[in-house]
């Protein structure tokens, strides 16, 4: 089955949950998904499985989300994952996807409902 993790090599909680995967003897696709963020289909996807609109998914205190008036409730889905796309910092992180499932591994942990 595969496994493919979005990941952050310079965040903790990233590091921890492809630990945690390794622990379990699973060895992901890695994604760096900064230097190679999802298309508009594959976020669109991400965000189904994970059961999240798109502002859910949106690390709210970076810069780029006050620069880019991310909070105003007039931005509809496309206009925010088109954000995410452009900024891809924006997305929260790690995200695993394991057979068809996918969890916000955040704590770490809470990607084991899915493995």
């Amino acid at each position: 089955m595969d496994t493919v993790i979005y990941h952050n090599p310079k965040c903790s909680k990233s590091r921890a949950t492809l630990a945690l995967l390794r622990e379990r003897g699973i060895e992901p696709d890695i994604v760096e998904y900064l230097k190679d963020p999802p298309d508009a289909l594959t976020l669109a996807e991400i965000l189904r499985r994970l059961g999240l609109e798109p502002r859910e998914l949106m690390r709210k205190r970076e810069a780029a989300y006050r620069e880019r008036n991310l909070a105003d409730p007039g931005l509809d889905d496309q206009a925010l994952i088109e954000a995410m796309i452009a900024d891809p910092i924006l997305i929260e992180r790690p995200i695993v996807i394991h057979g068809g499932r996918a969890r916000v591994g955040r704590p770490p942990e809470s990607i084991l409902e899915i493995l």
